[in-house]
Formats: C-alpha cells, structure tokens, sequence
C-alpha cells in the first residue's frame, strides 16, 4: 500500500482526454500533415508487465534539437511507467540527454533494470520506484545489454559482443574451425618479431600487425560487409552472469567463436536456456542452423536441448509453470519463402516437440505466454494488417501423445521426432491496424498500436478483448487538429493472383478536382503494407496533405497472404510483382477525382528495383523516385550484405550454367533476365535516384551504375547521395536527412506534375 501511494503522490498530471475514433469530417481537424511533423512523432515500444502485473514499463522515443550542432537533431530513448489499471496516467521514470531502454522488471516489482550508455559503451542501471535515482549496475569492460534478472533476483544475466581478437585473448586460443586465410598458418607470424625487412615470419609478423591496427583491412570471410562499413571479422554475443548487486563481478558463461542470444531462465534459476549454431567445424557465416542449447549460470554443464533436423530454432519462450518451452522455428529447406512457426517442447523429454502453427499459414514474429500458461500470444503480419493473436497450446495434446511413436519418450533430442498439432489460432485485434510490442498481464494485455488515426499509443483490453483502451496520449494531442487521409481496401487479380491495394485521396479533396496519383511501393520483396504499418505513416499523410492521391498494394512475394504467395515471385522479381502493382495502379487511375496524365512512382531497396523495373517497361509515369535499390543481380550478388536474396529467390549463383531447377535456362540468364540495368536503354522517364553513402545492404555501386549508364544515354536523371547513411536512411536515419529525403522526392515530383 505505501507503493502504491508514493505512485499516487507522483502521477500528479491530469489524465488526458483520450479521444474518440478518429473522424475525418471533424472541423476541428484544419491542418495539414506537414513534413516537419516527422519531429513530432513518439515512437512506443519494448512494452513489459510487472511480476505483480500492477505496472506497464515502456520505452518512448522522441526527437530532440542537437544542443551540439544547430539546425541538426537527436534521437533520445526514455523509460515510462503506466500503472495497470488506467486510472492515473503514465509517467516518465528517465529523463535527460542518456538514453534509456531495454527494460527488465526485478521480480520483486519495485526494481527496472535498463541499458544506458556510458562514455560510448553499454551498462546496466537500475532504477529503485519507491524513490531514489537509478544507480549502475554492471562496470562490464564489453558492455552489457539484454538484462534479465535471475528468478530469485539474485543474479543477473546480460549480454555482450567480442570481438574475434577479443575471444582469441578471452581463451587463449583461436576458433576450431579451419582458417579462411588461404594457405596462412598464423604459428610462426605470432612467435617472431615483426620487421619489414627480415625474414619471411617477420615479415608476415609486420603485416599481421598493420592489419591488426586496420590498415590495411585484410579481407578473408564470407560476410565481409556489415550495414555501415565492412567487417574484416566477425564479433560473437556471449552471456554473462552476477551477482546482483553493484561491483560485482561478472562471469561470461559461455565461450567459443559462437553468437548466443534468446538467452532465458528456467524456473529453477539453475539453468539458462538460449539458441546458437555451435558447429566447430564450419566458420559462423557458413552455419544458417541453429538448435536450442542449456547452460549451469557457472558456464557448466553445456548441452544440447533440442535439434530438429531440417530447422532453425530460436527465441525459447519458458511456460510459467516452468516445465514447457515455446519456441520459434524456421524450415530450412525453404529459406527464401519458409513462414516463422511456433513449437513447444517438454523440459522433462517425455513427450516429442511439436510445431503448432502449420495450418495458420502466417509467419510468427513475436510472442509471450500468459502469466497462468492458458494462452500463447503472438503477432504476425497478415492481409494488410499486422494483428495480435493467441492461441492454447494444450489443445489436443491428448490425442497428439496417443500418435506419437511407442519410443518417443525415449529418444534424444538430437534430431527429434517432431510432431505436428494445430490448435485453433484466434485473432483479437483488427486487419486495419498494427501491433509494435506487446505485454501479457494477469488480467489485461497491453500493445502499442499503430492505426491511421495515431502512429503510436499505448493500449489495453482485458483477456477477453472486450473493453480496449488508450493509455497515453504521446501522439494523440499533437494530432488532435491534423486532418488524415484514410486508406480504402480493395484486391484486383492479374495472372492468377488476387493483390490487396488501397486508394488514399488527397486529404483536402474536393468534389470535381482532379489529382495527381502517386504509386508507393513496399520493399524486402517479403515486406507488408497496409493501415497498420508505421514506417510509411508519415510519408503517405504527407503526400496526401500535399494534394497526391496515393495507392499501394502488396503484390506477389509479399508476406502476410501464405506461403504460395509469398513464393509467387520465385525467379521473377520483376514481370509478376510489376504487373500486380500496375494492375492496382491502373484501378486506382480509373477514379474520377485522379488526372491520369499525372502519375509517379517510387519506392525504397526491393522497391526501389521495381521502380526502375516498371520504368524500363512501362511509360506511364511522369516522374519516378528509386531509392537504395537493386538494379543488377548479378553485382548485388557480390556487392550487398542481403546477398543471399540471390540464390533463395533465383535457385542459384550468376556462375550457375546448368538449368534452373524450374527453367530451361541457366541462372545467369535467369539474373540477366530480371535486372532492370539490362534494359536501361528503355527508361525515358525522369528518373531520381537516392542512396546512402555508407549503404552495404543494398550497395552503392547498383545507384552509381544506374546513373551513369542513364547519363551516358542523355536521359533526364538526378543522383542523390546522403553523408554518413545506410540503408535505414527512411526510418531511422539522422531526422534532418529524413526530412531532406521526403522534400527532395516532392520537389522532383513537383517539376512534373504541377
């Protein structure tokens, strides 16, 4: 009771009025979406229930003014506390210019534990709610993330990244795997003295200490480009364990040239459980599986769980109960197009793992038990939205047992024998909207949501979803006089297959005008779109308050519609998913308040090649934007991070001259066949191209040799490259350079259009 009142005396701030369903026709609604507004938006997340299910920690993100560079802005993280029961608003429990996240409750309920930065690296803090500032935690010399406290509250776990070097000197030795260097035993290098003009052991000596200082970078792995700069080697997250309490030393309790993460406590705090790809004999980058492993909190006792051949296993999830494990699994025969499905497995051995969600046909991207284990909560994207979903794990576990083999009990967990069960799965929150991060109490659950009328609000319902809720108001009061545009659905079919697209008019429409339509289109090619997706918010409402009508569509490829459509653009990148959004794009143009005669297009990475696609095959368009895109396969194939697109979607390499497994030619002519650099002598269309400098996703070599190939051919073009930005430029890059990039698309839209 004396925490609950200290709360009470701190939530001093009036409960704000949470409005009603947004309504379009409000006349209070006069403003416009303008591009300064990105500035303006709360981003929520990493939402997470206390033990005593009384109060909600999550993270807001704002953008703050740069004190240090005028003009210029930063990204600030902060925890906020909620209690459960609505009746007083949320707090702020961190505040200043050091960020804030990764919350973690201690199971007392009186203590948050969190990750800020100190001088540049990572460290655990925690923040006392009865009173009192938040004191660090961990001194760890690799920083700390991932804190997770032990059931009795005693110890801590977290999490760290080494470098290879730091390994090596962490263990005395180098990783088991054969060496990626050709021909390079490190021996006699590492003994002699390092002189330029000495033997051939000294020499090398010299070269391996100018390349240990980085300069030059010497390149021998596989996975040689990170997001931002390149990776001569690899770093490993490896776990650690301590005491609890403040200078206490921490002990790493796993080891090896191996990346461990889902790292979770069983019920008896005398094991952790978590997923890794432990294989000796292959370097980390040439290992795509991945099994369930338990470790003593001392780093003893390592061994394996669980290993059900032919899948990648990941994020264990542990039943309250403690007894049975969720987890998330991947088919690995399928890679390209295989759905994210939930298992579960019984810690005793004595029954068989299962896959429960075979028949749901959606792929899994979160989720968490509920606190008395009835339900398992997920979320997944599907049909244009991104809902919560549950399901209970237990049903028809009965008549499962009774098919399973006589010898299961017994057997292994190497190479299981896996059942396959499909309890009913019940969707609890609308195709219109968007689950971000979400919480499971005893009583309610608690989501961010994304909708058309507020990109970020926490929410609550009771487990049965009939009395949902806002809790906060971190959008909802600067939006409270904008004027939205509201998406309208609708599906067309082409070549066999039915898209999902929606029409948004432009937010100040009126009866008898005609419009310009901008066609956006999603990227990945495994991407989703609709009502419920956050990252576009921004931009369409601006490009609707800007008087565009805007249409998008998730063509073949994209998830959200199953397996069979997600696999649709297997070796065709381009004709089948162009078509679709063509399709979608041509409805659209057919509405009586567009002007057809002003059309264009743009779209970022996957979209950003079927800009320049659609470009090379079609003249519709008055103007096009690509960005951070891919325009030659076979180049990507060498030149991004995201190169194993290439033999996922395409069945095989550029080198490949044998047949496709499901064509006549080989893949080299497959690639040819789908880049848009081989047809770009045919794009006439004024044509914007964007990249950031730093981008190795996508490469900047794919934008350099589209430009320059369209100004060899005196086509109108522009080139646009963005200091110190990688591929995720659009959605978390510097805000400045953000709102650049928005402007500069209208403005060239404008010079054709207007």
């Amino acid at each position: 009771m004396r925490f609950v009142a200290f709360l009470g005396a701190l939530l001093l701030t009036v409960v704000p009025a949470l409005g009603q369903p947004y309504d379009p026709t409000d006349s209070l609604r006069t403003e416009p979406i303008v591009v300064t507004d990105l500035l303006q938006i709360r981003q929520l997340g990493n939402v997470t229930v206390s033990p005593d299910g009384r109060f909600v920690v999550y993270t807001v993100r704002t953008m703050e003014p740069d004190p240090d560079s005028e003009g210029d802005y930063v990204y600030r993280t902060h925890l906020h506390l909620a209690p459960t029961t609505g009746q007083e608003p949320p707090r702020p429990l961190t505040r200043g210019d050091r960020s804030a996240s990764q919350p973690a409750w201690h199971p007392d309920g009186q203590h948050v534990a969190f990750v800020r930065s100190v001088d540049g690296t990572p460290q655990v803090f925690v923040l006392p709610l009865l009173g009192g500032e938040p004191f660090q935690l961990t001194d760890a010399e690799h920083g700390a993330t991932a804190p997770q406290y032990a059931p009795d509250g005693e110890r801590l776990l977290f999490a760290a990244s080494l470098s290879e070097a730091e390994v090596r000197a962490a263990t005395g030795q180098g990783p088991a795997w054969p060496t990626e260097r050709p021909e390079r035993a490190e021996g006699d290098a590492a003994r002699a003295a390092p002189n330029p003009d000495g033997t051939l052991a000294e020499i090398r000596a010299w070269l391996d200490q100018n390349r240990q200082d980085a300069s030059p970078r010497v390149l021998t792995r596989l996975d040689f480009q990170g997001e931002l700069d390149l990776s001569p080697t690899d770093s490993y997250r490896h776990l650690f364990v301590m005491d609890a309490t403040p200078g206490a030393t921490p002990v790493r309790i796993t080891d090896g040239f191996y990346s461990h993460g889902g790292e979770t406590w069983l019920a008896n705090g005398e094991q952790i459980v978590f997923s890794a790809a432990l294989d000796p004999n292959q370097h980390p980058d040439r290992v795509e599986d991945g099994n369930l492993y338990l470790i003593d909190p001392d780093g003893q006792n390592l061994r394996l769980l669980l290993d059900l051949e032919g899948y990648t296993l990941f994020d264990p999830q542990l039943m309250p109960e403690g007894q049975t494990l969720a987890f998330r699994a991947v088919r690995q025969a399928d890679r390209g197009f295989a759905q994210t499905e939930i298992g579960l497995y019984d810690l005793s051995g004595q029954f068989p793992p299962e896959l429960l969600t075979g028949s749901f046909d959606r792929s899994v991207s979160s989720m968490e038990w509920a606190p008395n284990g009835r339900y398992l909560y997920f979320s997944a994207p599907a049909n244009g939205g991104f809902p919560l979903y549950r399901l209970r794990p237990f049903d028809g576990v009965e008549a499962a047992a009774e098919a399973a083999p006589p010898d299961n009990a017994t057997r292994p967990s190497r190479r299981a024998t896996l059942l396959m069960r499909t309890p009913e799965v019940e969707r609890l929150t609308s195709l219109e909207r968007g689950v971000r991060s979400f919480g499971v109490g005893p009583a309610t659950i608690f989501y961010v949501m994304t909708e058309v009328a507020n990109p970020y609000e926490l929410y609550a319902s009771n487990v049965a979803f009939s009395n949902e809720r806002r809790l906060t108001d971190h959008n909802a009061g600067w939006l409270a006089t904008k004027r939205l545009s509201v998406p309208e659905s609708y599906t067309v079919e082409h070549d066999g297959f039915e898209t999902q697209y929606w029409i948004m008019r432009p937010t100040f429409y009126e009866e008898g005008q005609r419009y310009p339509l901008l066609l956006e289109i999603h990227g990945g090619p495994s991407a989703m779109w609709g009502p419920g997706e956050v990252s576009m918010w921004h931009e369409f409402q601006f490009f609707a308050s800007r008087g565009y009508g805007i249409v998008y569509s998730n063509p073949r490829g994209s998830g959200g519609y199953g397996t069979d459509f997600r696999r649709g653009n297997y070796q065709d990148w381009g004709v089948g998913p162009a078509g679709d959004v063509l399709a979608a794009a041509t409805e659209a143009a057919r509405e009586p308040w567009v002007d057809p005669r002003r059309q264009v297009v743009t779209g970022g990475s996957y979209a950003g090649y079927l800009t320049a696609w659609i470009l090379t095959q079609d003249n519709r368009f008055q103007a096009a934007a690509a960005q951070r895109g891919v325009y030659d396969l076979a180049t990507f194939m060498g030149e991004g991070n995201a190169w194993r697109l290439v033999p996922n979607h395409f069945g095989g390499y550029p080198w490949d001259d044998e047949p496709a497994d499901t064509a006549e030619v080989s893949i080299r002519t497959i690639l040819e066949r789908n880049s848009p650099q081989t047809y770009v002598d045919q794009i006439q269309t004024p044509f914007l191209i964007m990249h950031g400098d730093l981008d190795l996703r996508t490469g900047v070599i794919q934008s350099e040799v589209l430009y320059k190939s369209l100004k060899i051919l005196e086509r109108p073009v522009e080139y646009v490259r963005y200091p110190g930005e990688g591929h995720e430029l659009s959605r978390s890059g510097a805000p400045r350079l953000r709102m650049d990039r928005i402007l500069r698309i209208y403005e060239f839209f404008g010079r054709y259009v207007e």
